[in-house]
This record gives C-alpha cells, sequence and structure tokens, in this order.
C-alpha cells in the first residue's frame, strides 16, 4: 500500500505541474468552484484534505468519502460570500459498504445584481462624459457545478476517489452593435481526484487531491485555465498523546495542508477541532498568503432524532476590507 501510495503523490503532481503555468498568475476562470462553501471545513482554515468524512468531502478530496459510517449521509450548506455574492451547496453519499461510496453534489452562485456597461464612440463624450453608458440590470447571470463521485477503500489504510462534474458560468451578454448581443457562457467537464493513506502510527494520516482539472476555455483570444489546486495534507488527533486509551467521543484533531495552485503562489492552511463527547465541536483555523482571508472559527452541535443523527455547523471567516463571511449548514445522516 506504501508503494500505492507513493505511486499516486507522483501521478497526481506531475499531471498538477504538467497544467500549471506561474506566469499566468490571478487569470484563472471560473473562479467560483475555488470557494469553500463548508463551514467545517472553512471554520479549520480550509484544511480538510484529510479530515473530511461526509458527503461535503466532494468538494475536498473525494476520497473521504470512505470514512462516512453510515448508509446515508446528506448535508445542505449556505454561504453569504463577499459583495453580496450568495453560494449554496448540497451533497449526498450512500455507502455500499464493500462495493464504495457513491456521491452527487451541486454548487450554485447568486451573483446578485450586476449592471452592464457599453463603451462609447467619441461623439457621445458630452453625453456620456465617463467614457460608457450603463445598459442596466444583466439577465441570466450566476454559476453552478453539477457532479458524480465515487470512493472506495482499496485497504483499511488506503482510499481513492474521484468527482466528475460540469461546471457553468454566465456572465450576462454585451452588446456588439447593431442590435448584436453576444453571450458571454462557458460550460466545462471538470475533474476531481484524491487518496487517503492512514499510516498506521496513531491516528497520523496523509491525503492528496488535484480539484478542478479541465482543458482551458476559449474566450476571444484567449486561453484561461481553471483554477487547478494540488493539495498535500496531514492530519493527527493529539489525544493519542494526551491520553492514549481515549474512545472516539472525544479528540483533538489538528491538520495542516499545503496548497500548489496555477492562480498565485503556495499557500498553508491550518486548522484545529476539539470535539467533546461527540455532541459539541470548537474549531478554529488559519490561511496564510492570503490578500482578504485570514483567520476563521466556528461551532458545530450533533444531536439524534429517532434514528437519525443531525449536525449543526456554523463558521466565520475575517476578511480583509470586504464584510467577515458566514456559513451554516445542517447534515443528516441514517
Amino acid at each position: 500500500m506504501k508503494k500505492a501510495f507513493i505511486l499516486s503523490f507522483l501521478l497526481f503532481a506531475s499531471i498538477s505541474f504538467a497544467q500549471i503555468n506561474l506566469n499566468k498568475v490571478a487569470q484563472s476562470t471560473m473562479n467560483f468552484l475555488l470557494v469553500g462553501t463548508s463551514p467545517r471545513a472553512s471554520a479549520i482554515g480550509e484544511a480538510y484534505t484529510v479530515l473530511g468524512n461526509n458527503s461535503e468531502s466532494m468538494f475536498y478530496n473525494p476520497a473521504g468519502l470512505t470514512d462516512i459510517q453510515s448508509e446515508f449521509d446528506v448535508s445542505v450548506n449556505m454561504t453569504t460570500w463577499i459583495a453580496d455574492i450568495n453560494y449554496l451547496s448540497g451533497s449526498a453519499a450512500w455507502n455500499l459498504g464493500n462495493y464504495g461510496v457513491v456521491g452527487i453534489n451541486l454548487l450554485t452562485v447568486d451573483y446578485g445584481t450586476i449592471n452592464g456597461t457599453s463603451l462609447i464612440l467619441d461623439g457621445d463624450q458630452s453625453i456620456y462624459p465617463l467614457g460608457y453608458r450603463d445598459d442596466g440590470e444583466l439577465g441570466n447571470v450566476g454559476a453552478y457545478a453539477f457532479g458524480v463521485a465515487y470512493a472506495k477503500a482499496i485497504s483499511t489504510q488506503f482510499s481513492i476517489g474521484g468527482n466528475m462534474k460540469l461546471a457553468s458560468q454566465s456572465l450576462g451578454g454585451n452588446s456588439l452593435g447593431a442590435g448584436t448581443v453576444k453571450q458571454n457562457n462557458a460550460t466545462k467537464l471538470v475533474f476531481d481526484a484524491g487518496v487517503k493513506y492512514k499510516t498506521g502510527f496513531k491516528s497520523f494520516a496523509f491525503g492528496m487531491a488535484i480539484r478542478n482539472f479541465a482543458s482551458n476555455i476559449k474566450r476571444e483570444e484567449i486561453s484561461e485555465q481553471l483554477p487547478i489546486t494540488f493539495t498535500l495534507g496531514a492530519a493527527i488527533d493529539l489525544y493519542d498523546f494526551i491520553e492514549p486509551e481515549h474512545n472516539d467521543e472525544s479528540a483533538l484533531n489538528v491538520e495542516v495542508d499545503f496548497l500548489h495552485q496555477n492562480n498565485y503562489s503556495e499557500r498553508v492552511n491550518l486548522g484545529i477541532e476539539y470535539k467533546l463527547m461527540k455532541m459539541l465541536f470548537l474549531r478554529a483555523g488559519y490561511q496564510t498568503n492570503r490578500d482578504l482571508a485570514s483567520w476563521s472559527g466556528g461551532v458545530g452541535v450533533n444531536t439524534s432524532i429517532s434514528d437519525y443523527d443531525l449536525q449543526f455547523n456554523y463558521s466565520y471567516s475575517r476578511f480583509e476590507i470586504f464584510d467577515s463571511v458566514n456559513r451554516i449548514s445542517v447534515s443528516l445522516n441514517f
């Protein structure tokens, strides 16, 4: 299994670096795919490559699906993003036992009200002194991604997973004159893949994932990449050292993720999660090398109703300049 893990690492690394062009920093498109919508993941600084163990794992590392203990796991998340942008996401997974885990996921983006503008001719400068005219509110503006995932535990230590999704973004239309309007839409088939390896040393585990792997999008004369992200993460439960004989009802999980992206320089995400009696979760995280984001925190509460386990999660992410970001979610497994 160790050889399989190393081979997987080399495979993902070669694919990722083959797609990355550091001269195109900040020039990727469909960047809505980078926004995390899970309150649990965001509360621990998006350090979720290893700790992800429910249907939300499809958005981070699909191999995490193999850690689902129930037959069904469903989650609905809402994010109030910056600049009046709102995200809504949902995920559902079905644990088939020895046959693996299958799942579906959906992400939608509401960009709010966006007004279009048009450049003007030289003769209209007196009417439009700013050099453009306001064309009013644009219609058909938004984005979505719909995916289907599969994951399987190859052994008790090694898991693999993949997610295939259709991503689409609509940015309205612009006038080309003579009554002609060009619609700025793009749709792409996108792939995510990940692995998770439990080392056998206490709870120490590694995880790797590549997200948003796709061919380029051609807009006019410019060819743009999607925001490809390669992540390597490691996590451990510190209770293994504090109280070696503890059960899984309490934990103090820490994770560090290293991110290599095609639209920015390297980043590091740090997160910690304290679980008490499987009922209360306290979380904190920090993201390095960010222009706006920095620290985050959150809380989760578990409860049971009949044979259903419910979890409510909330996270707060501090942002510079813009208003800070709030996320909430409801998860159900049975």
